[in-house]
């Protein structure tokens, strides 16, 4: 999970989000209470479960590590596959903007000639 959440395509698109999330619970009053409540639930929820989970993880550690073993090879070859994985969302979208900016120019010049 870890390793997923280093990638740099999604610690950026995290960043997004959150900056959203910040931006949108700053405007109005009201919807600022609504999210407060919801992140007291979420982390109410997140702390029980993480008590009642904690002594199946410990059961489950081997299995884990083979799993985890197994994802982290997986996720090596994900990343061969598919190069934007490690790139971060505003480069990705600067590299769209610029190939689809130069093909546009590609096409206004075969129409004028």
């Amino acid at each position: 999970v870890k390793e997923v959440a280093s990638l740099s395509l999604l610690s950026s698109a995290r960043g997004v989000v959150s900056a959203a999330y910040a931006s949108t619970k700053e405007s109005p009053p009201c919807l600022s209470s609504v999210c407060g409540a919801v992140e007291k639930g979420v982390q109410g929820l997140t702390e029980a479960t993480a008590s009642c989970v904690q002594p199946v993880l410990a059961t489950l550690e081997p299995h884990v590590a083979a799993a985890s073993e197994f994802a982290s090879k997986g996720l090596d070859k994900l990343g061969e596959k598919l190069p934007l994985l490690p790139k971060p969302v505003e480069q990705i979208l600067s590299d769209t903007k610029e190939l689809v900016s130069s093909r546009v120019a590609e096409v206004k010049e075969a129409v004028s000639s």
